[in-house]
């Protein structure tokens, strides 16, 4: 490619999970001989981190790459993420794209761009960035990759053979990047990876909790939420942590699943009279919880989802991230029989959904205290903002709030959501 005086310009279309948000940033932050497009339909190339958790999170990226040849400017498709390690090299091959690299290339992308000719690099799984980033572009709040990979062998799993086996950055690093965007604006941080509660599990000198308490004390920081994190990895450490003012009150705890021969069948290492406990102590302290929840999978039974449900029912969640069970090729669960019916999978993510709304009501009308709200956007006149609890609240106001904080007393409690004036 020939460059001209004006630069060209890269879109960044970014699919999964919040770990894919950071990468994105990372890879912005290192370009240095491009303008950053706002669409595709301006851009010169476009540059795709791709999801592979499930075979529909493939095929979205496969039909996102087929609507950018339909586009009159025609730009160069760069592919990246976790969808190099699976249809990565069939997409090269078919020439469906133009170029493709690695995770643990990103920090090059400058000059991956500026190449003139096609690269293939599916680079290598033991990499960790050693980027700061100080900036995320149209975001109120900052997302910290903490580590990378997975020692876990869930059977439906495909993340830690695209992503490796688990390895954490280093604390000075993080806590620097957070002292950078505390100094840019940012209070509130949430702590992201592919299985963030094995951060420092192979440093003897460090942990997630340890960690949280550096961060605790960098000057700025008003807010730090965690992503997902396993029961077994909330230890005694960790819970001396619960009323930390900075802490969320708000943690997502995988279960996965609530009766135990699934938990076998998935291979889980949690178990569910020591997750019910763990819960109920947590709850204890004031805190929503929230939890993923597969539904569907191989051998789910009637019986089995029956036991699941009546022992959900006995957990104090107030969130759930469910999932109807996907069919990921490469993993033990995408071999095993007694399939699941669609219909049915779907009329018990219903009722597991409608568990969880209920619930979550519940929680919200009990709450006793203010809402400590950040303001991240407004849409349609209405401003939005997620609570201390991450329940969002839609806020009526004549003033601009997006990017404040702001302490709601008096608001409405809907099925959906809270509603304020302000």
């Amino acid at each position: 490619m020939i460059f001209s005086s004006n630069k060209p310009k890269v879109y960044f279309k970014t699919f999964g999970c919040r770990t894919n948000i950071f990468d994105t940033q990372v890879m912005i932050s290192h370009i240095k001989d491009f303008d950053i497009a706002s669409n595709e339909s301006e851009a010169d190339i476009v540059v795709i981190n791709s999801c592979t958790v499930t075979n529909s999170a493939d095929s979205s990226a496969k039909n996102y790459v087929n609507s950018l040849k339909k586009l009159p400017n025609n730009p160069k498709v760069f592919f990246t993420g976790c969808g190099v390690w699976t249809k990565g090299e069939g997409l090269f091959n078919e020439n469906k794209i133009d170029s493709l690299f690695g995770h643990s290339l990103k920090e090059e992308i400058n000059e991956i761009l500026k190449s003139e000719q096609r690269v293939f690099e599916p680079g290598n799984l033991e990499h960790i960035d050693k980027t700061i980033v100080s900036e995320f572009v149209g975001k109120s709040r900052a997302f910290i990759k903490i580590q990378e990979g997975c020692d876990f062998r869930c059977s439906y799993c495909i993340i830690p053979y695209v992503r490796g086996d688990a390895r954490s950055y280093d604390m000075k690093l993080i806590l620097e990047q957070i002292s950078t965007l505390t100094q840019n604006g940012f209070g509130e941080f949430i702590l992201t990876g592919t299985n963030i509660g094995s951060y420092g599990k192979k440093d003897k000198n460090t942990s997630l909790a340890l960690l949280l308490k550096e961060i605790f004390k960098i000057k700025g920081v008003r807010r730090v939420r965690l992503g997902s994190v396993e029961p077994i990895q909330i230890d005694d450490e960790f819970k001396e942590l619960l009323n930390e003012p900075q802490m969320a009150k708000h943690l997502h705890i995988a279960l996965q699943h609530t009766s135990k021969d699934m938990l076998r069948i998935m291979n889980r290492r949690n178990k569910v009279l020591d997750d019910l406990a763990l819960f109920e102590y947590i709850a204890e302290h004031g805190y929503a919880i929230g939890t993923d929840f597969i539904v569907g999978h191989p051998g789910e039974s009637d019986e089995l989802w029956a036991e699941a449900m009546q022992n959900l029912q006995k957990f104090p969640l107030t969130h759930v991230h469910a999932f109807t069970y996907s069919k990921r090729d490469g993993t033990p669960s995408s071999t095993m029989k007694d399939i699941v019916k669609g219909d049915i999978a779907k009329i018990r993510y219903n009722e597991l959904t409608t568990i969880i709304e209920n619930k979550n009501y519940n929680f919200r009308k009990n709450i006793t205290q203010p809402l400590s709200v950040l303001v991240e956007q407004q849409k349609d006149g209405i401003f939005l903002g997620y609570d201390q609890f991450y329940n969002q609240i839609k806020i009526f106001s004549s003033t601009d709030l997006v990017g404040d904080w702001v302490e709601i007393r008096d608001y409405e409690i809907q099925r959906e959501n809270n509603v304020a004036k302000f």
